[in-house]
């Protein structure tokens, strides 16, 4: 078997929804990589180097001999199609269609929740200001969907762990962990995924004073 020469560029501050759902994704598959750091503070993701390599100029990119790869849903579905050992997407069709929904749903819309609620509010416990009406609004829509697809027991969407699982308890944990009021279930089910090793391994990441 070829071996596998794979890196993984993430921003600095390890805040980055994206790339945590890619470095979950790498590690629920059991898979070595390097990680690498960008500091989107100082615009390094802009650098003429980092640019020859990423094509969209964003975290995450992944480099996988020598094949380079920006936009985390391309990556997973990339690391799954490639080592499908250890699937980060449901066997189902119907399924594997509902998950790559959610995670293009969770990174096109939402906007005001994940401008009011950003991810410093996660990884840092920063506290910020009552929501806006519009806010609200989208946490009522994601609320909607979450109530529809988390079954009961708040166990995974779709029977066995998906990374669309980590990608709407993130969304979830922008409102839950910052006091706002999230229904029972949804909080549920985002507490529980946080607790996956692979999870708490970018949870725990040191990170620099903001």
């Amino acid at each position: 078997m070829q071996k596998q020469d794979i890196k993984l560029y993430v921003d600095s501050q390890f805040t980055s929804p994206y790339a945590m759902s890619v470095f979950v994704a790498l590690h629920e598959k059991g898979l070595d990589f390097e990680l690498l750091t960008v500091d989107l503070e100082a615009d390094a993701q802009h650098a003429p180097d980092y640019a020859a390599t990423s094509l969209t100029q964003r975290v995450p990119t992944l480099v996988h001999n020598g094949f380079a790869l920006s936009e985390s849903s391309a990556i997973t579905e990339y690391l799954e199609e490639v080592f499908p050992q250890h699937a980060v997407y449901p066997k189902d069709t119907h399924a594997r269609a509902r998950a790559r929904q959610v995670q293009a749903w969770i990174r096109s819309a939402l906007m005001p929740i994940r401008v009011e609620r950003n991810t410093q509010v996660i990884f840092y416990g920063k506290k910020l200001e009552p929501l806006s009406d519009a806010a609200k609004a989208a946490a009522a829509q994601l609320f909607l969907v979450g109530e529809s697809l988390i079954p009961d027991n708040a166990g995974n969407l779709f029977g066995d762990w998906s990374v669309a699982d980590l990608d709407l308890a993130l969304m979830i944990n922008r409102l839950a962990l910052h006091g706002d009021q999230v229904p029972e279930k949804l909080a549920r089910f985002a507490a529980q995924q946080w607790q996956r090793p692979a999870v708490q391994l970018w949870v725990n990441q040191a990170r620099p004073a903001l």
